[in-house]
């Protein structure tokens, strides 16, 4: 796991990248959260192949933990991959509100992260 520092006005960002899954359980997330927080980051950003698929199977409410975590510690997330390959009306709300709510974002790239991120 390589861990890419970005300030973007005065927020310490942490984008975490890897060749291998990161978060597979709801440990795992605040794991993560932890080892950022800990770092001095703000904010973090993952890719979404770093997640594994169970994540988007609302069913399995590790989404809803990982969030509430993140809420909890006021973390802000910005996961970025392509969403479209879920179909599922549920899978899609949770983007649409947590989009909207700010804490917990799912975008196309880095850099829409970035600026979702940096605006508190």
């Amino acid at each position: 796991m390589n861990i890419i520092s970005h300030t973007v006005n005065e927020i310490q960002i942490g984008e975490v990248t890897s060749d291998e899954l990161i978060i597979e359980t709801a440990e795992d997330g605040l794991d993560l959260l932890g080892n950022l927080y800990y770092q001095g980051f703000d904010s973090i950003v993952i890719h979404e192949e770093n997640i594994a698929p169970s994540f988007f199977d609302l069913k399995t409410g590790i989404a809803g933990e990982i969030l509430q975590k993140f809420s909890n510690y006021r973390m802000r997330l910005a996961i970025i991959g392509d969403f479209e390959k879920y179909p599922g009306k549920s899978i899609r709300d949770f983007i649409f509100e947590s989009n909207r709510s700010g804490r917990v974002n799912f975008l196309g790239s880095v850099g829409e992260g970035l600026e979702r991120l940096s605006k508190m």
